[in-house]
């Protein structure tokens, strides 16, 4: 080796020149090549792999063919949605039909690039990356194509599988639907709170209104949801919902989707929102069930998926005249009975805010009962009354505010039946204004009306609250007709030669075991008081039981019982006892709306309906009521003269017998009827019609009681059909029945053509009198009536 001039030794060729040998550039350049080789194998993996999974991932037939479930919906007659099932709330709605603002609201905040974008936004997905990393609160980057191929196909688990997968599914969206199909899906599935899917449901729900008619602030609410719909649920959380409403009404405006002059009015916008996200435009609970159950016996699990539309026969100005006239007539029944007490007693804690945590949790588990709310009572005096509501709110009552809970506030009182701090009572507002001390009643009440003409049911009420008891009184209760029965014993024994001009004697009888079908039996007047010979017309009008028990005995009770089977009531549950007469047998409202219809038609048997008829989700109609008719002879069951001397002695009931308040109420010489009083007042009926109209009222305890001792069914039935009958008969022209031929007119009665005075049942126990004798009667009759 050569030496160097200094004597060293030179260096060998590949190290003369370190500098560039371990260059900074060049390290730098071979760590970028490496990464990029690197990225470039792992892009390819990535690639590769999603190449091969794309063909596996799942068909889009689900979005291309939308078809989600949809709930069971029951209508009015005239269109007003009374009831949903199913366990989502969905209203399926096309794009063309959704509003511009709610589309513009769901954009301005959950994905403003939507029209942009390919499926996947990327900047976002970075923009998110970044923020999370440095420690910001996590942000998602999913585009609304993302959402729907989530909601669709795959869970929410937060995976980089799951992710891919998302992202190959969005791709694959994005080329087999348009921009719009896409956001019509998902503004139709997603989830909204309240079982709400979509915001078409969600609009009902939260503020009782159409998609299309909501305001650019509701819009703002509505679109806050998808993100955490409890979180942002205006129901179950106002405060935070208001929040986001808000700041999606600031981005709204900064991207230019409203004008400064709509943000202005939106942002200051006081929303009403529903409270109760289950009421619906009326109160017809009884009526949703009953459809429900009907429509379930025919499309079984179907009912609840295939967007059936159910439309019965009630209309909403009936079933709302209905619903106030029952509740109003038990709630007059309470009043005049005693106060029960307070539902409850709490130990209210000293400390405000742990008061208001405890009177909020109480009264929870004291849900309202319409216009009846549950209070707290903060300070209690003879004076005066403080109370709190479950919304925070104080009311004060005083003077006639207390009178019903009078005793309650004596000073004198025991510690157990009076009104202190933190007892739980029940308060309503008089008129709308001061408030009063109630209760909830114990007593049960129905109702129903039907169109004698075919049958179908025009309202329904089948209790007080439908969420206090599912038992429909209306056609679950079998009760004692009492009195309301006697029609058709009476309506029987025109059949067997009597007349309503025919004489009978009303005075005390009784009979052996044997007649009776259990124990001797001395039968009594409701009133104890016995008049003598009368006609079978005033017999009825007065309601006389000895007038009735008479007959039966005189045209037999096997035969009454089978006579009874026209009007549709049940052989075996009235049997053929001469306590029949009487209405000891059982019948339920429904029943006895279809028996009072044979009255008011001329004759005709028909079936109570519910249902019209069923559609499915586009409209088409898969099943159609055929009702029988009155006018068709198929369907007669009373002969035309029968129904109409029947007619002509129920219209003296309502005129100035035991239902006289009917006529001077509503003054119509069209309306019949008969009230019913069962022994012991156990149970209280009226039962009337006009030509085009039937309605029952009832009333009773469930578990069958005395409903005192001055209870009828005049004072407690009757005032709920007049009630009624007041609005659904407002405009409605009067009607008079014609006079059918076979009859024959003798006075101012009329007989059977084959019955004239003089023949057939003339009177029983009181002699044959001769039909001038007869005549003088009925005069004398007519004359202490008017």
């Amino acid at each position: 080796m050569k030496a160097s001039p200094t004597g060293a030794s030179a260096p060998p060729p590949h190290d003369r020149h370190p500098s560039k040998r371990h260059s900074p550039k060049r390290i730098l350049f071979t760590l970028l090549a490496g990464l990029a080789g690197l990225a470039v194998c792992g892009v390819l993996v990535v690639v590769f792999a999603l190449a091969m999974a794309y063909p596996n991932l799942p068909a889009l037939d689900t979005l291309t063919d939308y078809r989600p479930k949809m709930p069971l919906r029951i209508f009015t007659a005239d269109n007003v949605l009374i009831g949903e099932f199913g366990e989502e709330r969905r209203t399926l709605v096309h794009f063309k039909d959704i509003p511009d603002v709610m589309k513009k609201a769901v954009l301005a905040i959950e994905d403003t690039g939507f029209y942009e974008h390919g499926g996947v936004d990327y900047l976002g997905i970075v923009r998110a990356a970044v923020h999370n990393a440095t420690g910001g609160a996590r942000q998602g980057a999913s585009t609304i194509t993302q959402q729907v191929a989530r909601n669709f196909f795959l869970s929410s688990e937060q995976t980089l599988k799951r992710k891919a997968y998302e992202a190959l599914l969005a791709w694959k969206i994005e080329k087999n639907l348009t921009k719009d199909q896409i956001l019509e899906v998902y503004m139709n599935q997603i989830y909204l709170g309240q079982r709400a899917f979509g915001f078409s449901s969600a609009a009902q729900i939260y503020f009782g209104k159409d998609l299309k008619d909501i305001t650019v602030a509701e819009a703002a609410m509505l679109a806050g949801l998808p993100k955490a719909p409890s979180a942002y649920n205006p129901v179950v959380n106002p405060k935070r919902a208001r929040m986001r409403q808000q700041y999606i009404l600031q981005r709204m405006h900064d991207l230019r989707y409203i004008t400064d002059a709509q943000y202005a009015e939106a942002k200051d916008e006081q929303l009403k929102i529903k409270t109760d996200s289950t009421a619906f435009g009326v109160h017809a609970e009884y009526v949703a069930e009953m459809a429900r159950q009907l429509v379930y016996e025919q499309f079984k699990e179907d009912t609840y998926t295939r967007g059936l539309n159910v439309f019965t026969t009630i209309t909403k100005a009936d079933q709302d005249a209905a619903y106030l006239a029952l509740r109003r007539g038990v709630m007059d029944y309470e009043r005049r009975h005693t106060y029960r007490g307070p539902e409850k007693y709490i130990e209210i804690p000293k400390t405000k805010a742990d008061a208001d945590e405890a009177i909020e949790a109480e009264l929870a588990e004291h849900p309202d009962s319409d216009d009846i709310v549950a209070a707290i009572v903060l300070q209690a005096a003879p004076s005066g009354v403080t109370a709190v509501l479950a919304s925070g709110e104080e009311i004060k009552m005083s003077g006639p505010g207390l009178a019903f809970a009078r005793e309650w506030l004596s000073p004198k009182a025991a510690t157990t039946r009076s009104l202190r701090r933190g007892a739980v009572i029940r308060v309503s507002q008089d008129g709308g204004s001061s408030w009063s001390i109630t209760q909830l009643p114990e007593v049960e009440s129905a109702f129903v009306a039907v169109d004698p003409s075919d049958g179908q049911i025009r309202a329904l009420v089948g209790g007080f609250d439908y969420n206090r008891s599912k038992f429909n009184h209306v056609t679950q209760a079998w009760r004692q007709p009492g009195s309301s029965f006697k029609p058709f014993i009476y309506s029987a024994s025109l059949e067997r030669g009597f007349s309503p001009a025919t004489l009978i004697n009303d005075a005390p009888i009784s009979f052996d075991a044997g007649s009776t079908g259990g124990q001797a039996w001395e039968p009594k007047n409701y009133d104890a008081k016995y008049e003598g010979p009368m006609t079978m017309r005033r017999g009825l009008t007065k309601s006389k039981n000895m007038i009735s028990i008479r007959i039966l005995n005189k045209i037999g009770a096997r035969y009454g019982q089978e006579y009874a089977t026209r009007f549709g009531f049940d052989a075996d549950k009235n049997p053929p006892y001469l306590t029949l007469a009487l209405g000891a047998g059982a019948t339920t409202p429904l029943q006895m709306s279809g028996a009072y219809s044979v009255f008011a038609n001329g004759g005709y048997r028909i079936s109570p309906y519910l249902i019209s008829k069923v559609t499915d989700a586009d409209g088409k109609v898969l099943s159609e009521a055929r009702p029988e008719r009155a006018g068709v002879e198929a369907n007669r069951v009373i002969d035309e003269r029968n129904a109409y001397l029947m007619d002509s002695m129920l219209r003296d009931v309502a005129r100035y017998g035991t239902a006289a308040k009917a006529q001077a109420t509503l003054k119509r010489p069209d309306i019949g009827g008969k009230t019913g009083t069962t022994n012991d007042s156990m149970d209280a009926w009226f039962a009337g019609y006009t030509p085009h109209l039937v309605g029952i009222a009832w009333m009773g305890y469930d578990q069958p009681r005395n409903l005192g001792n001055k209870e009828t069914g005049g004072g407690l039935a009757l005032p709920i059909w007049i009630g009624f009958m007041q609005k659904a008969l407002k405009g409605v022209p009067v009607e008079e029945r014609t006079v059918p031929g076979g009859l024959v007119q003798y006075g101012d009665e009329y007989y059977y053509a084959e019955n004239p005075p003089g023949t057939g049942v003339q009177s029983l126990d009181v002699g044959t009198p001769s039909p001038q004798g007869e005549q003088k009667t009925r005069d004398a009759v007519r004359n202490e009536l008017f």
